[in-house]
């Protein structure tokens, strides 16, 4: 993958979300996010090996950027490919191991649409309700598997929820607290 100018490599394997090469939406959002502020505390939700979490890490070294997932071996591969690419300030962890304090400037996240609506909506609801008043969450979810429902319910549950791109057949959602 292309990151901070340059071609690299990223440690994959089966069994870890799209692990022979970059999801289509992954990369979707990776084109369309916006240039990340260069600090503060920044969240990957359900990060696979990496390829955000690193993207956000390598664009704001003086940021502190939290991976998780609740697969172990995606959790190890974006560890090995942070370490093996220099990035000090990635962090990652299981949701559970992840503070209950901790409030996030940045998120952006393909989030796991295939785990079911009910789950999906919890997921969201923790993560988001930890984001900095001021903070921003950008999500990329495929048009045909509910992107449009889920803007729909994310301001339904108070937050302020715009379409900020459409590309290839993904939508990225831009959420923030409503005013």
């Amino acid at each position: 993958m292309r990151l901070g100018g340059e071609t690299v490599e990223l440690g994959t394997a089966p069994g870890v979300f799209s692990g022979s090469r970059i999801d289509p939406g992954t990369e979707v959002l990776l084109h369309e996010l916006p240039e990340v502020p260069k600090e503060g505390r920044f969240l990957d939700i359900g990060c696979g090996y990496g390829p955000i979490a690193l993207t956000m890490a390598a664009a704001a070294p003086q940021a502190e950027v939290w991976a998780v997932d609740v697969n172990d071996l995606a959790l190890e591969l974006c560890a090995e490919n942070a370490e093996r690419l220099g990035m000090d300030n990635v962090r990652t962890a299981r949701p559970d191991d992840v503070p209950a304090d901790l409030r996030f400037d940045f998120i952006a996240s393909n989030p796991a649409i295939r785990i079911g609506k009910q789950n999906l909506h919890d997921m969201l609801s923790l993560w988001l309700g930890r984001l900095a008043p001021q903070g921003d969450a950008y999500l990329v979810v495929q048009r045909h598997l509910g992107s449009d429902s889920l803007q729909r319910w994310l301001i339904e549950e108070g937050w302020s929820a715009d379409r900020y791109a459409s590309r290839g057949g993904f939508r990225v959602l831009h959420c923030r607290h409503a005013d």
